[in-house]
């Protein structure tokens, strides 16, 4: 049954402009924030970071931000032959804010990599961040695009730029997909030397990429781990005499979450 105190609430026309500052606030009083990073071992193969979150008492909202993880380098597949390469691409970025309610619960997801090295021409696509639960569904980051070799000359690729990403897509407030590099170019190719560079992309607001040249080496593999979102570093050579070298894995994805 409703009384006079359920009545005696303060509104926000009676409280004049700037009357109230945050000087004059003690302590625990007013909504307060907090951050928290879920994100798995860095290293190579790293299967991330899984785990079960739930809501703390006095939280009312979140705001989600979600980082694919990077795609696998290539590897250097074919003997006898030149290769040109283009480098893996770093994961998407995706945000979401969302109304929720302490002791509800979510699983989050930073996304990990493929579990072993490439050796074939093309790498494999980075895996998606995701988080579900409560007022949330059918959220994620997606992974980059894969490196590739290739020894046809002809048949090149452009590097893909597909930036900002439309409110509602994989279920966001926002996203925006990294840039994956086209087919490198060369300054000279035959049987006894070669001179390639290829690019990796990173992922967006971390933004860590890398380029690559070779010169006189007959095979470099990309074997040491990438930074969070990264795409993976590449097999390359400078000889058509060598084969079979190893692409390394991307990197991880992120999940931040910020609640209050």
């Amino acid at each position: 049954m409703a009384n006079y105190r359920s009545y005696k609430k303060v509104t926000a026309s009676q409280v004049p402009d700037g009357s109230i500052t945050i000087e004059k606030l003690a302590n625990g009083v007013g909504p307060s924030w907090c951050v928290k990073t879920f994100y798995g071992d860095p290293g190579v193969c790293t299967p991330g970071c899984c785990c079960n979150w739930t809501v703390p008492a006095g939280v009312a909202k979140l705001t989600w931000e979600l980082w694919g993880a990077g795609g696998n380098g290539h590897g250097a597949c074919s003997c006898r032959r030149c290769h040109h390469y283009r480098g893996a691409g770093g994961g998407s970025f995706t945000t979401k804010t969302i109304d929720t309610t302490p002791g509800c619960s979510y699983t989050v997801c930073a996304a990990g990599v493929y579990r072993c090295c490439s050796r074939e021409c093309t790498g494999c696509y980075g895996c998606a961040s995701y988080v579900n639960g409560y007022n949330l569904s059918n959220f994620c980051a997606v992974g980059g695009g894969r490196g590739e070799a290739n020894t046809d000359w002809s048949n090149l690729c452009h590097s893909t730029i597909a930036c900002c990403v439309q409110p509602g897509s994989y279920n966001s407030d926002f996203g925006m997909n990294a840039h994956w590099p086209g087919f490198s170019g060369h300054w000279s190719c035959h049987c006894g030397l070669s001179v390639t560079q290829t690019c990796s992309g990173g992922a967006p607001f971390i933004g860590v990429g890398n380029k690559t040249y070779s010169s006189h080496c007959w095979i470099r593999c990309g074997c040491w781990s990438s930074p969070y979102g990264a795409g993976g570093q590449g097999a390359m050579t400078s000889y058509c005499e060598r084969c079979c070298g190893q692409g390394g894995t991307g990197g991880s994805g992120l999940v931040r979450l910020t609640y209050m």
